[in-house]
């Protein structure tokens, strides 16, 4: 995958990460995939749970060294070190190379058209923003690290990548691996809705993934037009939920909502 420099392995004689205009935290260089080391870091994992305040203080690692923050963490049972979730960034091509309505469309007919019995209806119109995206991003982050989050041992992480959307492919993430082995094409999603909605990647599971959304859906029949694509997207958030249609799920999930989570069986 096309990738910018990596300047994690600077952290290796410079932990704090001065020369990268950093001050971090104690933390640790992971680079375990389900093939062995990697050669060179995948990610950087803070020591310490992150606390409210912490995405926002190294959201200037994006601007200073190509490294973006997500949270790293566990979900009930699931294992929340990234070392011990088979990540293989050997399966990812570059998100650049996938168009995002294309790859929704072929999604959608493979498991949303049967169940919806409809034609893939296109990409939803850009929102307009109630929030500056990494001010939205911060805010959910600190929610997400809050005593009552469901987040379990959540770890503030930086990943080398060119954009937020890129983390799941830039660290060879295989949460959707029963859908897709190439998470690549999942990330030209989110390159679009970080263009059309100012998604930022605030946080990943074994199998979850949160995004924040600076520009929500504020009528239904935008977030309907929405919830197509998050159908498409991880059909398991509705097939695997209690919401009875696509239309409650735009309701309950996607209409003014801050954030938008996705499960893979």
């Amino acid at each position: 995958m096309a990738i910018l420099p990596n300047q994690l392995p600077t952290l290796a004689a410079d932990p704090p990460g001065h020369s990268l205009g950093l001050d971090l935290p104690p933390g640790a260089l992971l680079d375990t995939t389900a093939e062995g080391s990697w050669g060179e870091p995948l990610l950087w994992r803070a020591d310490a749970p992150a606390a409210p305040g912490d995405w926002l203080r190294l959201v200037s690692a994006r601007r200073t060294a190509g490294l973006h923050p997500v949270l790293v963490g566990g979900r009930r049972d699931s294992e929340p070190h990234p070392d011990k979730w088979e990540l293989d960034p050997g399966l990812a091509s570059y998100p650049g190379d996938h168009d995002a309505d294309e790859v929704l469309a072929e999604l959608w007919e493979e498991y949303a058209a049967q169940a919806e019995d409809a034609d893939w209806p296109g990409l939803a119109p850009a929102g307009a923003p109630d929030a500056d995206p990494d001010a939205r991003a911060a805010e959910v982050t600190d929610a997400l690290v809050g005593g009552a989050s469901w987040l379990r041992e959540p770890r503030l992480a930086l990943v080398p990548a060119r954009r937020s959307a890129d983390v799941p492919a830039a660290v060879g993430w295989c949460g959707p691996v029963n859908r897709t082995e190439d998470v690549a094409v999942l990330c030209a999603v989110l390159r679009s809705w970080e263009d059309r909605f100012g998604i930022r990647v605030v946080a990943l599971t074994f199998d979850q993934l949160v995004v924040s959304v600076a520009a929500p859906p504020r009528t239904l029949a935008e977030a309907e037009a929405i919830a197509a694509e998050h159908y498409a997207f991880c059909p398991d958030n509705i097939t695997q939920s209690s919401h009875a249609s696509l239309r409650a799920y735009a309701e309950r999930e996607v209409l003014g909502a801050h954030s938008w989570t996705f499960w893979w069986d």
